[in-house]
């Protein structure tokens, strides 16, 4: 997605040229899955939706402006960081963004239309996925020249078409500003993956004061044609790494001078999988990750674990997350080990408010875009937007999260994902048509 490319014709404000819209949205949707950038490390895609924003006229907070840092879970390290940083300006990020970024990924849209209206606030999600791309021949990415170059990321959750409509609602909003009342803010958020992005700027207050807040998701099971008015189902969770310590020693000569880390963990992981389900919803479990040991016959010393726990309710993800942590501490010092805990990632739940659910149903409806609108869509998962929804609520203002039909090739988070790319037309359009009924 380079700078000539964002930068030319502009849609005219009195005639919008949809069937170039559509072009665009595609080619922005392949520039991005071409170069995927994982949780916190959104600094090319930032800088190219800056830039494209800049030029359509939007008012823009980017980068540490759209982040509260001490609410930031799960940001690599700063080496890491930088690194990022130098390839998405290798692989065609504008330098100028992105040093203006300061290392954190991010950007806030803002149109003011300067008459008295309510603020509307959407959602799009920026990051991919930590999953290397199948090198299958008969995958579309691969067969037409897309594909993730960049090792165990890609776009298998579809973000890479959330971005690409962003920039499509911004710019038949921006060509239809006359015609609307109130402020919009689009948030491109960093970090969607593993919950760590929405709650950083949800605290910063970049929804404050919004009286709607709109999130949409591509796919998840509804087929193209069909638009879901109301997610719901989406898990509570909390992400964290475990870091377990105890005391190398030789396995054979000194085996009782150590203390096993690697046992430890292998105890947690096996118990953590063993808690006891709560009756009143459901939860999950999973260890994603565990590395331990240095050699054969030395008592491992170390020992690294990532995992989640989730809850259908807040209650029941409290009490799943309460007891994992309890058995960490218990393995751990059934192995004289320390343990050391750092949360990544949460999520909350939140559903539709009933008023906007019907508002969006009736501006769906009458655009007739689609063959079927669903009132509900079970979500299923976790979704960081919820924390945007919440704050959005607890303000009084009015929140839902959208379900955009989409045929798949293969289920989210897998090598052979992959969209039905008109699908993404009739998701600008859709927004659109939602905020005209808010707005006008």
């Amino acid at each position: 997605m380079d700078g000539n490319k964002l930068d030319r014709d502009k849609l005219d404000e009195d005639k919008l040229d949809w069937d170039k819209l559509a072009r665009d949205l595609v080619e922005w949707r392949r520039d991005l899955h071409k170069y995927p950038e994982s949780a916190w490390t959104e600094f090319r895609t930032s800088s190219v939706v800056a830039a494209r924003l800049e030029k359509l006229g939007y008012a823009l907070t980017t980068g540490l402006d759209t982040v509260e840092l001490s609410a930031i879970m799960g940001r690599p390290s700063q080496p890491e960081i930088d690194a990022h940083i130098e390839r998405a300006k290798r692989q065609g990020g504008d330098a100028g963004w992105i040093d203006r970024l300061r290392g954190y990924p991010g950007v806030v849209a803002t149109l003011k239309t300067e008459r008295p209206g309510p603020v509307v606030s959407i959602r799009f999600d920026m990051d991919c996925v930590d999953v290397d791309e199948t090198e299958l021949p008969d995958h579309r990415p691969n067969k037409e020249g897309f594909a993730s170059v960049n090792e165990l990321l890609m776009h298998a959750c579809g973000h890479d078409a959330h971005t690409s409509m962003g920039l499509g609602v911004a710019t038949v909003l921006m060509a239809k500003k006359n015609e609307l009342r109130g402020e919009i803010r689009l948030i491109f958020q960093p970090g969607e993956e593993g919950c760590r992005g929405a709650y950083a700027m949800t605290q910063k207050g970049v929804v404050d004061g919004s009286d709607y807040f709109l999130a949409m998701h591509i796919g998840g099971g509804v087929p193209s044609g069909a638009f879901g008015l109301n997610s719901l189902g989406y898990l509570c969770t909390t992400k964290f790494d475990v870091e377990f310590t105890g005391r190398p020693a030789h396995a054979a000569g000194a085996p009782h001078e150590g203390h096993n880390a690697l046992l430890a963990a292998a105890t947690a992981a096996l118990s953590l999988h063993g808690i006891a389900p709560h009756r009143e919803g459901s939860m999950r479990v999973n260890v994603g990750v565990l590395n331990a040991g240095t050699g054969r016959n030395v008592i491992p010393g170390k020992a690294f674990m990532k995992a989640e726990t989730r809850g259908q309710t807040q209650a029941i993800a409290d009490y799943v997350y309460k007891r994992s942590q309890e058995i960490l501490r218990g393995a751990a010092a059934m192995y004289e080990t320390e343990v050391a805990v750092t949360k990544t990632g949460a999520g909350t739940d939140a559903a539709g408010d009933a008023p906007l659910v019907a508002k969006a149903g009736e501006a769906i409806r009458a655009s007739g875009l689609f063959q079927k609108v669903l009132e509900t869509v079970q979500g299923g998962g976790s979704e960081d937007a919820t924390w945007m929804m919440r704050r959005v609520q607890e303000g009084g203002g009015q929140a839902t999260y959208l379900a955009l039909g989409s045929n798949i090739a293969a289920p989210h988070h897998n090598g052979c994902f992959d969209i039905d790319e008109s699908s993404m037309l009739l998701g600008v359009k859709a927004l659109v048509a939602i905020v005209d009924r808010l707005l006008q």
